[in-house]
């Protein structure tokens, strides 16, 4: 099976933690390129000197702020007149606050929109062409389970996510003819600081302590745990290698088990 990505140059956003570090790591190792996208700067190049070189790799950053998809924008076309060439792009960015949809503001469901969706856009409109060029293209949607079976209290996420998994659909049939695939990685519950304050929010609201909501939350999963970022990361390593070529415009759940329909 060929997972090898040496001479492929991965991007990928929200790469200074949890899951889109595991990414990171994850493409490098498999031989790729590899360009975290991200607005904190120091982190960023902080971390992009702790990736794997063993292809002899020239790893890059791109800071960008997503809540404002104009600025991300220039930073990639910037980022293009330099290094043009692009093979991968992992689309994933921190989830709306929790809350019902009963209670949130038009605001929100705005900014949430343009973190999630516009911003996918700006960045797919910019690297399509090159991998057009390639013959060779894997753009990869970190969503959330929340697109098979809405989550409680995610109102905002859940109805962003849903629109982001259409938007990838839609992509996915138009990209195919190039060679270029478009799937979803629905992560479930995951160990990251995001699956922390969902827990810190649910203990304060209910008055339940921490840890009781943690073991329920454990309990009602067939694997009876959390997953680690780097078993999601392994996913889309597999996703972005040629070995996935005819694998297209689906949504891939990584949860040990826990969303219950099929």
């Amino acid at each position: 099976m060929q997972l090898d990505l040496t001479g492929k140059t991965a991007w990928v956003c929200g790469s200074t933690q949890g899951m889109g570090l595991a990414i990171a790591r994850q493409l490098a190792e498999q031989g790729a390129e590899v360009v975290l996208l991200a607005r904190n700067a120091a982190k960023l190049n902080e971390l992009v000197a702790t990736l794997s070189v063993q292809a002899a790799q020239n790893h890059r950053v791109i800071v960008a702020d997503f809540s404002a998809p104009d600025g991300l924008k220039s930073a990639v076309e910037q980022h293009l007149k330099i290094y043009p060439e692009v093979n991968i792009l992992v689309n994933n960015t921190g989830g709306p606050p929790p809350g019902l949809a009963k209670d949130a503001e038009p605001e929100g469901f705005q900014a949430a929109f343009n973190q999630h969706l516009i911003c996918n856009q700006v960045l797919a409109q910019a690297v399509i062409p090159a991998m057009q060029r390639a013959a060779y293209g894997r753009i990869i949607n970190v969503i959330s389970t929340s697109v098979k079976q809405p989550l409680p209290n995610l109102g905002v996420s859940n109805t962003i996510r849903g629109a982001v998994a259409s938007w990838a659909k839609t992509l996915a049939n138009e990209l195919g003819q190039y060679n270029i695939t478009v799937n979803n990685v629905l992560p479930g519950a995951t160990e990251t600081n995001r699956l922390s304050t969902i827990f810190d929010n649910k203990a304060k609201k209910t008055g339940t302590p921490v840890e009781a909501v943690i073991e329920h939350e454990k309990s009602i999963i067939p694997m009876r745990r959390f997953g680690t970022p780097e078993e999601f990361a392994n996913v889309v390593g597999f996703l972005a290698s040629p070995a996935a070529a005819y694998v297209n415009g689906t949504n891939i759940p990584v949860d040990g088990g826990r969303t219950a329909c099929l």
